[in-house]
This record gives structure tokens, sequence and C-alpha cells, in this order.
């Protein structure tokens, strides 16, 4: 992912899956990949994206409640499934 992706509010928790891309609101061109949930430390790890790297070797703890309120989300396109339904349809 680079940095020209659209990135909006996080509006719901649901939103924050392993492997989602964030950036922090207040430093944009800094992008992080999340890392899974974790319930011991009560927050998600994230780790520096740079160039489609993620480097592992550094990451930041993240409380789900600092996510909501200074981070933002990398949008993702979803396909329409009714446009390839139909396109499956026309070829067969």
């Amino acid at each position: 992912m680079t940095k020209n992706n659209k990135f909006e509010t996080i509006l719901d928790a649901y939103q924050l899956a392993e492997g989602a891309q964030i950036r922090a609101k207040k430093y944009p061109e800094e992008i992080f990949t999340l890392a899974q949930y974790q319930a011991d430390k009560r927050g998600y790890m994230a780790y520096p994206l740079d160039n489609g790297i993620t480097f592992n070797d550094f990451g930041v703890l993240i409380t789900e409640t600092e996510l909501l309120k200074d981070y933002e989300i990398a949008s993702v396109e979803v396909p329409d499934v009714k446009l390839d339904l139909q396109a499956e349809r026309k070829v067969a």
C-alpha cells in the first residue's frame, strides 16, 4: 500500500483486523500494519510499513481507544458481488 491510498476515520472496533493499515491523524506520513489484538497487553501491536514492507523488528502498542480516537484506517475497496455474478453469467 502506498501513501496515495485513501484513509478514513475508524468508526468501529470491528474495522481493526490483523493486517489493516493505519496512520496517525497527527503524522499521516507514518503508516503501520496492525498485528493481532493482545489481550494481556490490552492493545494492538502496530509495525511500521514502508514501500510495502512491514518491519517486524520494531513495533508500538496502541490501545483500541487510542486507535478509534487518533488513527485512520486504509479504505479497502470491496468488489460488488452482483457485478461479479453478472460477468460470470455472460461468460458461461
